[in-house]
């Protein structure tokens, strides 16, 4: 399968939408061998592709013919510029906590479906909702311990904020409400077993290879897995 990106560079290779695809890239050893900035699109693009919704971050896919797909990412401008000069890597607060989480949902949907695309592998909208709502998790997690914060008072806040202080867009229809809501519920109960299992007894080195023979099974076995391991 063929990807061609829908839109014009909007950031630069040292950008925190770049380095947020790198940082996913490395920690499930992958390589898209794709640059995510080439794929940004700005509001008048996104607009001319007339989608149902408009929310803050969007993935746009287009079947351009049977073997190439077009693909477009759209974040809003106003929570990119906010954490160039607010940078996660350096402090993540209240200031840029839900645009450095829109962010990660974005480039992690951009990642996933492209690799599943690449490899003409099928994959499900709450698949993609699913994962991206693990990584944010395991990002918010990684880099708290990574700047020498103690992960496992963190971990629970990082699991409020995603997971329970959230609220869903009124113009979601009842498929999707539903599809949103189950993929909160799943990976609050994945990241409870990785708080239980390796971020309290201090084994954040022994959470990366779960996290990456999970990023690799399909919806069904994500949800069995998480059932086995929640429970």
């Amino acid at each position: 399968m063929t990807l061609r990106h829908g839109g014009s560079p909007t950031a630069g290779p040292r950008s925190v939408v770049a380095r947020t695809q790198r940082g996913l890239e490395s920690l499930y050893r992958v390589d898209t061998r794709l640059d995510v900035t080439d794929f940004l699109v700005d509001g008048r693009e996104r607009g001319a592709a007339a989608p149902a919704r408009s929310p803050r971050e969007q993935l746009l896919i287009r079947q351009d013919d049977p073997d190439t797909l077009g693909v477009g990412l759209f974040l809003d401008r106003a929570a990119v510029d906010n954490l160039e000069r607010n940078d996660p890597a350096l402090d993540l607060g209240a200031h840029n906590f839900s645009d450095f989480c829109l962010v990660v949902e974005g480039v992690s949907h951009f990642v996933y479906f492209t690799l599943r695309a690449g490899a003409n592998r099928p994959v499900s909208a709450l698949e993609l909702e699913l994962q991206a709502e693990v990584d944010k998790f395991a990002c918010c997690v990684l880099l708290s311990a990574s700047r020498g914060g103690r992960a496992q008072r963190s971990s629970a806040e990082w699991s409020r904020g995603l997971y329970d202080d959230v609220t869903f867009a009124e113009d979601l229809d009842a498929d999707e409400r539903e599809r949103y809501r189950t993929a909160n519920a799943e990976a609050r109960r994945y990241a409870s077993a990785l708080a239980r299992q390796f971020i309290d007894p201090g084994r954040l080195d022994d959470m990366l290879p779960e996290l990456r023979r999970f990023y690799r099974m399909p919806l069904g076995e994500k949800r069995e897995h998480i059932a086995r391991t929640a429970g």
